[in-house]
């Protein structure tokens, strides 16, 4: 799988909304009424991401959950990166 063109990409950004691409990665923070709450998003976002074989960097903040992807062996964003964004996007 090759890294998408810039225009692939922003062609893709419109089926993720709330996602966005910050130095080369596809980011989106997530807010959750409670540490718990992230918590169990996160616990969600592992099982996915184990199962694609494709992990995002995460950052837990109390109530809030920054997901980072990028396909580090293709050089930028690939389809596995929009395909997990778009089954993190169903978690909440």
């Amino acid at each position: 799988m090759s890294a998408l063109s810039s225009a692939d990409v922003n062609s893709r950004l419109k089926t993720v909304p709330g996602w966005k691409v910050e130095s080369g990665e596809l980011v989106r923070t997530f807010q959750f009424k409670d540490f718990r709450a992230s918590m169990a998003f996160v616990s969600k976002v592992a099982d996915l991401a184990e199962g694609a074989g494709h992990h995002p960097d995460i950052d837990i903040r109390y109530n809030k959950v920054r997901l980072a992807l990028v396909t580090h062996d293709q050089g930028g964003l690939t389809e596995k990166d929009f395909g997990l964004a778009a089954k993190a996007d169903k978690l909440v």
